[in-house]
């Protein structure tokens, strides 16, 4: 397994369960706007991160991740507007937040970890 396939997973699996979600949203208006909203970020993580991975520089890297960062962050907000709408079972949202939340800290962390190298005299 190459480095990264794990992250590269989770956030491929994590946009398809996000998709599945949107599926299940009513046919209104406001959860109309929720729905394309939440699944145009949700499935541009994987994505961005795939490019993040075969970036041609440390600089380069980090500038993806941070969209991949500003991905999740978005995906979260439309995730907590779902929940505070209740239009959403908490027991379907929560572990989708859990999972969002902890993607976001594993690739904050990564950019902290590149930003670090790249101080320390890499790329």
């Amino acid at each position: 397994m190459a480095k990264g396939d794990d992250i590269q997973a989770r956030l491929q699996r994590h946009g398809v369960a996000l998709g599945q979600l949107c599926k299940k949203l009513p046919a209104n208006p406001e959860a109309t706007h929720v729905r394309k909203q939440l699944f145009r970020c949700a499935t541009a993580a994987a994505p961005n991160y795939a490019e993040a991975r075969s970036a041609e520089s440390r600089q380069d890297f980090i500038h993806k991740l941070g969209i991949v960062h500003k991905e999740l962050e978005e995906s979260l907000s439309w995730l907590g507007y779902l929940r505070d709408l209740e239009k959403v079972s908490q027991t379907l949202l929560a572990p989708l937040i859990s999972e969002n939340d902890e993607l976001c800290r594993i690739i904050y962390a990564s950019i902290q970890t590149a930003r670090g190298k790249l101080v320390e005299g890499g790329d």
